[in-house]
């Protein structure tokens, strides 16, 4: 069963900092893609950054490229979303998700994340 638990959210003014973490079981960072989302209210859920150690892909919604930067630590089971630069834009639910039973990329749809996150609350505001 693969369980993902998000955690560094918080409060943080306009031009601030934070990462996000996440980790947990059931899924191999080898093999399977982690996708970064964030839902803000009132808005579809919106893909962030995604890593693939698999083919060796990253990539970024336009909106963060140059302010965020995706990683991971295998030996951790972690992916981190190091978020600089924060914009009051950047306030949402933030979630990691994957899925295990298909070969899945970065570039692929939402709905073909199968496992999420319970999600970290980020709010930029002064």
């Amino acid at each position: 069963q693969v369980q993902l638990v998000e955690s560094g959210g918080g409060l943080v003014q306009p031009g601030g900092s934070l990462r996000l973490s996440c980790t947990g079981s059931g899924f191999i960072l080898d093999v399977h893609p982690i996708g970064w989302f964030r839902q803000a209210p009132g808005k579809e859920r919106e893909g962030v950054a995604c890593i693939s150690i698999n083919d060796d892909t990253i990539y970024y919604a336009d909106s963060v490229k140059g302010r965020f930067t995706i990683s991971s630590d295998n030996a951790k089971s972690t992916v981190y979303l190091q978020m600089n630069s924060l914009k009051p834009e950047d306030t949402a639910v933030y979630y990691c998700a994957t899925d295990i039973g298909y070969g899945l990329k970065c570039n692929d749809p939402i709905y073909e994340y199968d496992y999420w996150g319970q999600g970290t609350q980020v709010t930029v505001s002064s």
